[in-house]
């Protein structure tokens, strides 16, 4: 409730003549903003009344925007949330078409103050009701941008990648006209975040790499965002798209200051990743990493055991099922399970013998989905007994040709009928 001294001075006013109010309502403001003792009742109150009194838009435009500049410093984040969502509502009321500019300035400042008290959802909704497609203000790309990029930052704080990438969409549509260098760079990084929030971890780690070249940013942040491509890579499924990410994170220079460089140099040499090191690299990742998949494993889990299928493959012309288990750390079938999937999707070459519980590998995948892979290993079989038989023939006809020449009498009375 308002102190009675204000009170008693807004009722005052609103009994002066319209000539005089103007100056009386700022003077009064600037009383309460420097030694109100209950700040945000008070202001609530001046508020309610000034908007509230019969004065035109001519003369009540100008003591909007004063009131909105003496706002805007309230060091409060409390106060100036409850006072700030005061208003708004109140301009909804009086026609906000009318005083655009002002009501985009006090959600602003709200979102700015939720953001302080780490609501970022309510800051991103309150960011959401600011009018983007005003008659009334001249609004660039650059200004639509900076306001749905807070939006994307928002909801990525409130770990709710779907509705950022809902307003990432609306910046896609005219990011190549957005001059402004930091919105760019901003847009970028959470393009990486929701990529990698929602486990597109090969898209996220070429967003993160990109992020890790730009010289307009400090070296830490790209020290860092070099480390968010290398495990994003780490945990993108094996085959040749991520061979190529791979290579080109273990050539650039600045990946051996890396933490994760030991687990970065075994994927691109396909050497086999032993489970502490895996349990090392797992202390570094962030909860999403972790999450546990339809089998019960978890990302992590599921990346280095394809590598070390990969791995093996180098290793081994063919290897028994419950060989491969053992090496994988799985039982032999969950190892087959995996085989027969990377085989599939193009991610590794090679078949399945499950009569004899073999699995036979001929070197890296083409990265395109198989099909008709049984009658591919059957024609395969039929072109290598052709090849057999037809290197028979030759041998044989090699055979009688040398002894023709060196007994040439021999083989005329053998010849002979």
């Amino acid at each position: 409730m308002a102190s009675s001294q204000v009170d008693s001075a807004l009722q005052e006013i609103q009994a002066a003549p319209v000539g005089d109010k103007p100056s009386r309502y700022s003077a009064l403001l600037q009383q309460i903003t420097a030694s109100s003792s209950n700040l945000a009742a008070d202001l609530n109150a001046y508020s309610r009344t000034l908007l509230d009194d019969n004065l035109g838009v001519v003369v009540l435009r100008p003591l909007v925007s004063h009131f909105v500049e003496q706002f805007r410093n309230i060091k409060d984040p409390e106060v100036k949330i409850e006072v700030g969502e005061n208003v708004i509502a109140l301009l909804q009321t009086k026609g906000v078409g009318q005083y655009e500019e002002q009501d985009t300035l006090i959600k602003e400042a709200v979102a700015e103050a939720c953001e302080e008290t780490d609501d970022y959802r309510k800051s991103a909704r309150v960011l959401g009701s600011i009018n983007l497609e005003s008659t009334q203000r001249s609004l660039t790309n650059d200004d639509k941008a900076k306001v749905w990029i807070r939006i994307v930052r928002c909801y990525l704080e409130e770990d709710d990648p779907t509705s950022a990438l809902l307003h990432l969409n609306k910046i896609k549509n005219i990011i190549y006209s957005v001059q402004d260098k930091e919105t760019r760079i901003h847009f970028q990084l959470s393009q990486a975040r929701i990529n990698d929030s929602q486990r597109n971890f090969l898209d996220a780690a070429k967003a993160y790499y990109s992020l890790s070249l730009e010289s307009s940013i400090a070296e830490e942040e790209r020290h860092q965002a070099l480390s968010s491509a290398i495990v994003c890579a780490v945990l993108s499924p094996a085959g040749p798209p991520r061979s190529k990410m791979l290579a080109t994170l273990y050539k650039d220079d600045r990946a051996s200051s890396v933490e994760n460089y030991s687990v970065l140099e075994k994927m691109f040499f396909d050497r086999l990743i032993p489970p502490h090191e895996t349990k090392a690299f797992a202390a570094g990742l962030q909860p999403h990493h972790l999450a546990l998949t339809s089998d019960g494993s978890t990302v992590l889990d599921q990346a280095v055991l394809q590598h070390n299928l990969v791995g093996a493959s180098k290793l081994y012309n063919n290897i028994g099922f419950d060989q491969l288990g053992e090496l994988l750390g799985i039982d032999a079938e969950k190892a087959e399970d995996y085989a027969a999937k990377m085989f599939e999707q193009g991610r590794l070459s090679g078949y399945i013998d499950q009569i004899d519980r073999c699995i036979f590998f001929e070197g890296e995948g083409s990265g395109e989905r198989k099909t008709g892979q049984s009658e591919r290993v059957v024609g395969r079989e039929l072109r290598k007994w052709d090849a057999n038989v037809q290197g028979l023939a030759e041998e044989v006809e090699r055979v009688t040709t040398m002894i023709q020449t060196q007994y040439p009498e021999f083989y005329a009375a053998q010849t002979v009928h």
